[in-house]
């Protein structure tokens, strides 16, 4: 690969693979900064041993290397907020008890049936300075709060910090929060909240009031609730009010990334903000007033848009296209992916664990790396079918190139993405134009009617289209089963594959080989590790009670509720299927007695009803029953009691206690999650 022999190319590898590294070394701030000053000193200690002998030596890379990753590592540490003195979760007994907290409302969150979300900053705990982000879930009530970007508040409430997921394989959301150096949530009343007349005026605040206007003035136009909302997410990249039905349309349609705003919006705004300074002479002034007009609005557009990993990508990469082109320079594009790859990960590392911009980064890398190949395999000789023929092989160097992930993280393939691509290019066209006009006119109180109606109407066949497109979900395949190792295998195997059909020769095509072999390896591994397993779990779901067991790959499903004895319907049974390659062989209705690998295990559910006789290994108690729980360990004497989030949380505070007692482990799936037992 050519892009490797550029030297950016190499010392960014070894920046991103320091960051990546601080999730499995928990190195202290000093620490970090002693190794990084020692990896200096090695630097320029080979450096000048190297021009001193005026030839290269293999010390002066190795140490240039060992250096990016040293500041990849030292970048993601000083990020890390926990780090500081002043952040929250440093304050002593923070999620023990209420405090009084100050907090300046940062960003809206998409709401949930229960509560309105915001991402919060705190000020103040007791009145002392402290700083850290937090989600802020509001519970929804009859009563209208409408907060605003920069309102201050104050409450009186506890934080809790993050919980890891209850049941197996579910997303982590705990870890994407502390990622984003969000370590805790608070849950409140709107009743209880108390809003300050100051507001915090700061850049954000500025963006939210246009946006807020923005939307106010398309209503007044008569924009359709629907049809604005996904336009606010194709032009400014707001997708919290979006219903799950377009969304879940788009997911099926494979179009998600539209809903996205990335490279392709961005450059629809390039193209526009390019013509409309057209008339600008290409003088050495003219050029620097265009150079500046136009970095200047693509930053603005990435403020108003939130900021996102992809709309920063997008804009930093354009943004060098365009200091390229003003210097008169040829823009090599692997270059200026690199340099915006490195830009944005010094000043936000945490945007490498954001799927957006992994997946944002990959489709244009496999665009500009896979796309010439795949254009090369037909020449058509009509400008429409060149066309329809790009269109294509674009779609497909990015369905290629984001495969493998999309799959380790969603776990299904929509088989007509293709056919999407291909019909809602010429409708994104017409509305990215037109949206990107009347939302500057809206901006100013002057968005023709006209031109609104012509938007909302687009974007209508445009959802009316993709609907469509989802509907045929027998294309859609779900629930595959994709780990680490498969991940990396199919990444090797495309990399190498694409390696080969560029300059076949025939060691790569031994390397491709190789690559095809260890993939299935891994395969066979996952298989063979997914049949010696056997394990028992219960799971923690509050209104029904649930216990799968496996043996090898299949899974016998035990439940109270037989309405949710599908995978289909059931959400942590899926989650657990998918995650550990089983499959569903049969299904029961939860009995009182179990036995797993010479364990005894008595169920009592709400009738309280059990033999006296039985000397179970374990208890497992559901539907909180009216019991003697004292007398219930006296008689049956159990090894381990476990409680499903089925009973009342009061009763099980009064069951650990007992527990604890008479020391017996208390296993309560509220708290601790599912339980396993292999």
């Amino acid at each position: 690969m050519k892009v490797l022999e550029f030297p950016l190319a190499r010392i960014t590898i070894g920046f991103i693979l320091g960051i990546l590294s601080t999730n499995y070394l928990n190195l202290s701030v000093t620490f970090t900064l002693v190794a990084l000053t020692v990896v200096i000193v090695l630097f320029y200690t080979s450096y000048y041993y190297t021009t001193n002998k005026q030839k290269r030596v293999t010390y002066f890379g190795i140490t240039t290397y060992l250096l990016a990753f040293c500041i990849g590592i030292t970048t993601q540490t000083l990020h890390t907020e926990s780090f500081r003195k002043n952040n929250y979760t440093n304050y002593q007994g923070i999620y023990d008890k209420p405090h009084l907290i100050d907090f300046i409302i940062n960003e809206k969150l998409k709401s949930n049936n229960y509560s309105d979300r915001y991402i919060a900053t705190i000020k103040q705990i007791n009145q002392k300075p402290m700083s850290g982000k937090m989600v802020v879930n509001i519970k929804k009530d009859s009563t209208q709060l409408n907060l605003e970007i920069g309102n201050c508040i104050r409450i009186k409430g506890q934080l809790f910090k993050n919980s890891a997921p209850k049941n197996p394989n579910q997303f982590d959301y705990s870890n994407y929060l502390d990622k984003k150096n969000i370590y805790a949530q608070l849950y409140i009343q709107r009743s209880d909240i108390a809003i300050s007349a100051q507001i915090e005026k700061d850049i954000w605040y500025y963006a939210a009031r246009i946006r807020t206007k923005i939307i106010q003035n398309l209503e007044k136009n008569g924009f359709n609730k629907t049809e604005m909302n996904v336009a606010l997410a194709l032009i400014l990249g707001q997708q919290q009010d979006i219903s799950p039905e377009i969304i879940k349309d788009y997911q099926y349609a494979g179009v998600t990334h539209i809903l996205s705003v990335s490279g392709l919006h961005v450059g629809y705004i390039l193209i526009f903000i390019t013509y409309i300074l057209k008339p600008i002479p290409n003088t050495q002034k003219g050029s620097l007033i265009k150079l500046i007009t136009i970095i200047v609005s693509l930053f603005a557009f990435a403020v108003i848009s939130g900021f996102s990993p992809s709309v920063l990508r997008s804009v930093v990469m354009f943004s060098f296209v365009t200091l390229g082109i003003h210097l008169r320079r040829s823009v090599n594009i692997y270059h200026t992916l690199l340099v915006s790859i490195f830009f944005l990960l010094l000043f936000e590392p945490a945007f490498i664990f954001d799927v957006g911009f992994q997946l944002s980064y990959l489709a244009l890398f496999f665009i500009i790396w896979l796309q010439p190949i795949l254009k090369k395999l037909w020449s058509p000789k009509h400008k429409f079918t060149t066309a329809i023929w790009n269109a294509l092989t674009v779609s497909f160097a990015a369905q290629i190139g984001t495969l493998p992930i999309c799959l380790y993280y969603f776990h299904q393939f929509p088989g007509l993405f293709f056919v999407a691509n291909i019909v809602i290019i010429p409708f994104l066209s017409v509305i990215m134009i037109l949206g990107i006009i009347v939302m500057i006119l809206a901006a100013f109180n002057s968005a023709p009617t006209l031109l609104v109606l012509l938007l909302e109407k687009s974007i209508f066949y445009l959802n009316k289209i993709i609907n469509i497109v989802a509907s045929f979900e027998g294309f859609i395949i779900r629930d595959i089963s994709f780990n680490n190792y498969l991940l990396i295998s199919s990444y090797l195997l495309i990399i190498t594959g694409v390696i080969w059909l560029k300059k076949p020769s025939f060691t790569k095509l031994t390397v491709t080989l190789s690559s095809i072999i260890l993939l299935q390896i891994s395969f066979i591994l996952n298989q063979k590790k997914a049949e010696t397993q056997n394990e028992w779990i219960v799971y923690n779901l509050p209104k029904n009670s649930q216990i799968t067991e496996r043996t090898g790959k299949s899974v016998t499903l035990f439940t109270t509720d037989t309405t949710l004895n599908n995978a289909s319907n059931n959400y942590s049974l899926t989650s657990y299927l998918v995650g550990n390659f089983g499959n569903l062989t049969s299904k029961e209705k939860l009995k009182n007695t179990a036995y797993f690998k010479g364990n005894k295990i008595l169920i009592i559910d709400s009738s309280g009803i059990y033999s006296k006789k039985i000397k179970p290994d374990i208890i497992m108690i559901i539907q909180s029953p009216k019991i003697n729980f004292e007398r219930l360990l006296k008689t049956t004497q159990p090894k381990m009691v476990i409680a499903d989030a089925t009973n009342y949380k009061s009763i099980q505070v009064y069951w650990r206690k007992t527990c604890m007692n008479k020391k017996i482990p208390f296993h309560s799936t509220a708290e601790k999650g599912f339980y396993k037992l292999d």
